[in-house]
């Protein structure tokens, strides 16, 4: 019987062997999680064998236990990698359709601007509107628009703070007159194809705490314009009630061409100071082209574009399982769901258990070298035993024939 079970000690250590030779081999391969061979005694089932005095028939590997714990997160400074720092899976979109599960975030841009894995996988993730807000609760291949460029957008909106000078002259009595252009500024609006339109802001005080505001479009005389008039309280802030009605831009392509926009001035104040524009803004924008990309910790992608643009193109996706040691791995660094891990649980970078994600970094392996280089020469030492052991028995059963 000793030939079994030195036999079987054979098996389970050349199979240990190739478990460490295999987390040896991956030492480097990013975002692989170790394994380790577990043992267990094998037993003859016999009437009559209990109390303890049944002879074990020698040792099996009961299992390859994977080791999922965080491994090192190293720094790359490339934008498209990215670490998961905590639980989850990224999920991806096989060349077949399929789903798999992997935790190698070295991603790349295709032809097609889909963000993919070194073989070719579609990352999947949240839909999103341009500001980061998720649309959807389904999944989907994270793409970004890199074959053309995104969209002019007209403006509909413009912003004005600026702080007027309280101790200005009344225009009507100034001693020269007051050019109407020594309190005014200007910003750039856009058409609906992205055409530049020249705004100017120009004001006149007509009487304590009150003003004229005279426009220009596309480089008119503001002094031909209808002015509007503007009141401040007593403590210099904006009247409330004062009324800003919308102005009315025309394309550069079509002057017959016009549309409205909202002037907001609600933050402009008049006190004791000198004139001073503090900000200006509104929110349309000429097209542009995909410049680079940033990834958050949230999993937000946000797409940078050549008109000075930042949107957001999606939301990486994570998945998790109450049983990870029941995934099953494949090549590539890919684990597929089986009956023994259970449905994946979907969520996102950040919310609940699920971890965040790291750009310009990248999760190495987290095999210990030295630990495996230890284990390796506890399981030859293992593998020499049990060859003695045959060793030995042989001896014994060549005494035995030579018995005389």
């Amino acid at each position: 019987m000793s030939f079994e079970q030195a036999l079987s000690g054979l098996n389970a250590a050349s199979r240990s062997l190739d478990v460490i030779g295999n987390n040896i081999a991956n030492s480097g391969t990013t975002g692989m999680k170790s394994s380790r061979a577990e043992f267990a005694e094998i037993y003859a089932s016999s009437a009559g064998s209990f109390g303890g005095s049944n002879v074990g028939l020698g040792v099996e590997v009961a299992a390859v236990a994977q080791q999922f714990s965080q491994g090192t997160l190293s720094v790359t400074g490339n934008d498209l990698d990215v670490a998961i720092n905590g639980s989850g899976f990224f999920q991806v979109r096989q060349t077949d359709g399929s789903s798999a599960y992997t935790r190698a975030g070295n991603f790349k841009l295709d032809k097609d601007g889909n963000i993919v894995t070194n073989s070719g996988a579609q990352i999947m993730g949240y839909p999103t509107d341009p500001s980061g807000v998720r649309t959807s609760s389904s999944v989907q291949a994270m793409q970004l628009p890199t074959g053309t460029p995104i969209a002019a957008k007209q403006t509909s909106k413009m912003t004005a703070d600026i702080t007027l000078d309280a101790s200005a002259v009344v225009a009507s009595t100034a001693v020269p007159p007051t050019p109407l252009q020594t309190y005014g500024t200007s910003l750039t609006a856009y058409d609906p194809q992205g055409l530049e339109i020249p705004v100017g802001l120009y004001f006149t005080k007509i009487a304590n705490n009150s003003w004229e505001v005279h426009t220009s479009v596309n480089g008119s005389d503001p002094a031909a314009s209808t002015p509007f008039t503007i009141n401040f309280l007593t403590d210099g802030r904006l009247d409330p009630t004062t009324p800003i009605p919308p102005l009315t831009l025309a394309s550069p392509n079509d002057p017959a061409t016009t549309f409205p926009v909202t002037l907001d001035l609600g933050k402009m104040t008049q006190v004791n100071s000198r004139f001073a524009v503090n900000d200006l803004s509104q929110d349309g924008y000429t097209s542009g082209s995909l410049t680079g990309i940033k990834i958050e910790d949230s999993g937000i992608i946000t797409a940078t574009y050549s008109n000075g643009q930042t949107q957001a193109a999606g939301q990486i996706a994570l998945v998790n399982f109450r049983n990870v040691q029941g995934l099953a791995p494949t090549g590539s660094g890919y684990w597929l769901q089986t009956a023994a891990s259970g449905q994946p649980v979907r969520g996102a970078p950040g919310e609940g258990t699920f971890g965040q994600v790291r750009s310009g970094a990248l999760e190495s392996s987290n095999v210990d070298l030295t630990a495996e280089l230890v284990n390796m020469m506890t399981t030859q030492r293992a593998y020499q035993a049990n060859a003695q052991t045959i060793k030995t028995q042989d001896q014994v059963m060549s005494t035995l024939v030579n018995l005389r």
